[in-house]
C-alpha cells in the first residue's frame, strides 16, 4: 500500500550551490551525495526534523533525455517559473526574519492567507517556494 512520497526532485542550476543553499541557508540535512555512471550525482536533502520526505536536487544536463529539454528546463528555472511546493514552518514571521539575515531571497514577506500565513521564497536556482505556517 502506498504510504508516503519519500523523494521528490527539484531542478538546480549548479548541485554545488544548491548544497550549500539548502544545508547553510534553510538548514536542511544532506543525506546523499553520490556519483553515478553517466556522471549523474544522486544528492538529496531533508528537512529539519523530518524523518522521511527528502529533495534530490537534480542537473536538468545530467537526467534529462536529450540536451535540448536540459536546456529548455534550467531556462525555466533560471526565469523563476517552477515551483517545486511547499515549505512548512511552526514559525512563518520569526523563520522569514532568520532566513532573510542568512541571505535568502523573499518575494513576499508573511502574509495572512485564508489557509495561514505565508511568504513566497526563492532557493539560489530560481525555484519559489510558498512558505507557510498552516492556520489553526
Amino acid at each position: 500500500m502506498i504510504n508516503e512520497i519519500s523523494i521528490v526532485s527539484v531542478w538546480v542550476l549548479d548541485q554545488d550551490s544548491a548544497k550549500d543553499f539548502y544545508t547553510t541557508k534553510l538548514g536542511f540535512t544532506a543525506t546523499n551525495d553520490i556519483r553515478l555512471d553517466g556522471g549523474m550525482r544522486w544528492l538529496t536533502v531533508r528537512a529539519p526534523g523530518s524523518q522521511g520526505q527528502e529533495l534530490v536536487l537534480m542537473d536538468p544536463a545530467n537526467s534529462m533525455l536529450d540536451s535540448e529539454t536540459a536546456e529548455q528546463v534550467r531556462a525555466l528555472v533560471a526565469k523563476g517559473a517552477l515551483s517545486p511546493g511547499v515549505i512548512a514552518t511552526s514559525d512563518c514571521r520569526g523563520d522569514y526574519k532568520i532566513l532573510e539575515s542568512r541571505g535568502v531571497e523573499f518575494t513576499q514577506p508573511p502574509a495572512e492567507r485564508p489557509y495561514g500565513i505565508e511568504a513566497i521564497m526563492r532557493d539560489d536556482s530560481g525555484n519559489w517556494y510558498s512558505f507557510t505556517q498552516r492556520g489553526a
